[in-house]
C-alpha cells in the first residue's frame, strides 16, 4: 500500500505544478519498481486524478516518468535515475576513500587497505603502506581473493543481504576448501562472528605472524559494497589495542557510506576502474 504523502489540495492558493510534480515524484520514489496508478496517486497526494494525469503527462514528456502498457503504473525512469547520479557524489570509491585512507596510515601506523567487491570475490581498489613489511591475501592494488577468505573480504559478505550471501557461500566453498582450515561450519560461524560484532578481526594463522582486522563500508540500502581493513604484525593487534583499531574504522566507514554514488562504475567493475588509472 502507497504511503499518504501530504495532502495537496489542487485548489489551495500557491500550489503550483511544480509542487505537484515533485508530490509525485516523491510518492513514485517510494512506490519503487512496482510504481503506482493514477487512482492511488492522486488519493495518496490529496489532487484529483485529472489533475495527476496531466501533470504524469508533463513528466513523461521530459522522460522523468514512464509507465507500463500492461499493468498502467507509473513509475520513475531510467532518465531520472540518471539525472540523480549526475547529481551525486562526482567522485569514485578510490577517490572519496583515499583521504580516509592517508588518515588512518598516519594516525595508525599501520598498512589500510580499501577493497570493494567483485562478483564473487574482493579486489583491492587501494591501499597505504605503513612502516611495517606486511603480507596479504590480496597483495598490491589490484589483487584480488576470493569472499570470505582474509579479514576484507570476510567483513564485505557477511553484511551481503541473506540471499545473496548464501550464494556466495555456495559458490566459494570449494574455493576456500583449497586452503585446507576452511569448512561450511567453519565459513558460518566467522560470518555470524562477524556480523554480531561489526567487525572481522580473528587472525586465522593462514598467514604466519600477520593480523588483520576490518569493517564493511555500506552504501544506502545497508549493502556492504566495500571495506576498510588494517594489515599488521600480529604484535600490534593485540586484545588491548584491537577496540581503539576498531572504533577508528568504523568512524571512518560510517562517514563514507553516505558519499557512496550508487550509480558508481566502480562498484560494479572494480577491475575496469583500476585498469583506466594505469598509465600508458
Amino acid at each position: 500500500m502507497i504511503p499518504l504523502k501530504d495532502n495537496l489540495k489542487p485548489e489551495s492558493p500557491g500550489v503550483g505544478g511544480l509542487e505537484r510534480a515533485f508530490a509525485i515524484i516523491r510518492l513514485l520514489a517510494d512506490a519503487k519498481t512496482q510504481g503506482a496508478r493514477v487512482t492511488q496517486i492522486a488519493k495518496a497526494v490529496g489532487l484529483t486524478q485529472a489533475t495527476v494525469h496531466r501533470t504524469l503527462q508533463a513528466l513523461i514528456a521530459q522522460n522523468v516518468v514512464e509507465q507500463d502498457q500492461r499493468s498502467k503504473h507509473y513509475r520513475l525512469s531510467i532518465e531520472f535515475f540518471v539525472l540523480a547520479a549526475r547529481a551525486g557524489n562526482p567522485m569514485n570509491l578510490r577517490d572519496l576513500c583515499r583521504p580516509t585512507l592517508l588518515r588512518l596510515c598516519a594516525s595508525l601506523g599501520d598498512t589500510i587497505f580499501l577493497l570493494a567487491r567483485s562478483g564473487f570475490d574482493a579486489v583491492c581498489l587501494d591501499r597505504s603502506e605503513g612502516p611495517f613489511p606486511i603480507r596479504s591475501f590480496t597483495g598490491d592494488i589490484g589483487g584480488r581473493i576470493a569472499l570470505g577468505i582474509g579479514q576484507g573480504s570476510l567483513a564485505i559478505l557477511a553484511f551481503l543481504p541473506e540471499a545473496e550471501r548464501e550464494e556466495v557461500i555456495r559458490f566459494n566453498l570449494p574455493r576456500v576448501h583449497e586452503l585446507g582450515v576452511f569448512d561450511e561450519v567453519y565459513l558460518r560461524t566467522e560470518i555470524e562472528s562477524v556480523r554480531e560484532l561489526g567487525y572481522a578481526g580473528r587472525n586465522t594463522g593462514l598467514l604466519e605472524g600477520m593480523a588483520g582486522v576490518a569493517v564493511p563500508v555500506c552504501d544506502h540500502d545497508g549493502r556492504a559494497v566495500a571495506a576498510l581493513s588494517v594489515g599488521t604484525i600480529s604484535a600490534r593487534l593485540s586484545p588491548e589495542r584491537l577496540p581503539t583499531v576498531v572504533e577508528m574504522l568504523k568512524r571512518e566507514a560510517q562517514g563514507i557510506s553516505p558519499k557512496i554514488n550508487p550509480f558508481d562504475p566502480t562498484l560494479r567493475r572494480p577491475v575496469s576502474s583500476l585498469t583506466a588509472l594505469q598509465p600508458n
